[in-house]
């Protein structure tokens, strides 16, 4: 099955109009016509099974013939990961995680951030090309950059952690999530979050935990913390 994601179609339409530059795909480039089948997501939990009405470049025209809804997630994974130098191992996590099942990503930037700008533009097209790759129904959810300091401080629900390298008492995160809750994770940039940050977070509730025995890129760690958690709710 091929996935079309689209933001504007929604519960109990008949009718649905592409726009120019969808529909010159679906028509030119994939050659679908009159009465083929086009499978579509507004990222919300529903599937739209559709038949194409009018194969036209500028305005494919379909019907809506069936509607489906998916149940959300029983927990929900947040990521709030600190933007990497090289921004195509950013990129990287977003498609992984996207297809794992992620629900929500916040860029963070920290004291030893290498990129204090990130630009969220390039990174929702990826999730949503990633989405339809996967056949998820849920578009995850990226959120505009935020500080550390900010972050931590914020109304954030569930259970907290954060995932660091000093050589501290710490948890073993795989050990510590509990399944069907809100779990939310600060993975920190190249160089680890400060003393300062480590502190701050902890008094705000955050728990200090492990992700295993070695020391881990920033888009790996953010990656086996998430996979973790959708392991414990399998």
């Amino acid at each position: 099955m091929q996935l079309f994601y689209n933001s504007d179609i929604k519960q109990g339409d008949s009718n649905f109009f592409f726009d120019k530059e969808e529909s010159k795909h679906i028509v030119k480039v994939l050659r679908k016509k009159e009465s083929d089948k086009i499978f579509i997501t507004n990222g919300l939990g529903f599937l739209f099974e559709s038949e194409i009405l009018l194969a036209s470049e500028k305005k494919c025209e379909v019907k809506i013939v069936k509607e489906t809804f998916k149940n959300p997630d029983s927990f929900y994974t947040h990521i709030a990961v600190a933007p990497t130098k090289m921004n195509d191992r950013l990129e990287w996590f977003l498609e992984k995680a996207t297809e794992i099942g992620i629900h929500e990503i916040t860029p963070i930037i920290c004291d030893h951030s290498e990129r204090k700008v990130y630009k969220i533009d390039r990174a929702e097209k990826i999730i949503q090309a990633a989405m339809k790759q996967s056949l998820h129904y849920y578009l995850p959810k990226i959120n505009e950059p935020i500080s550390l300091s900010q972050f931590v401080k914020s109304n954030i629900d569930g259970q907290k952690f954060i995932a660091h390298c000093e050589e501290t008492d710490k948890k073993s995160f795989k050990n510590e999530v509990n399944k069907n809750n809100k779990v939310t994770i600060l993975i920190g940039p190249e160089g680890d979050f400060s003393t300062k940050e480590i502190n701050l977070a902890i008094e705000n509730n955050f728990i200090p935990v492990t992700l295993g025995n070695t020391r881990l890129r920033t888009e790996t760690a953010a990656l086996v913390a998430c996979h973790t958690i959708a392991l414990i709710n399998e």
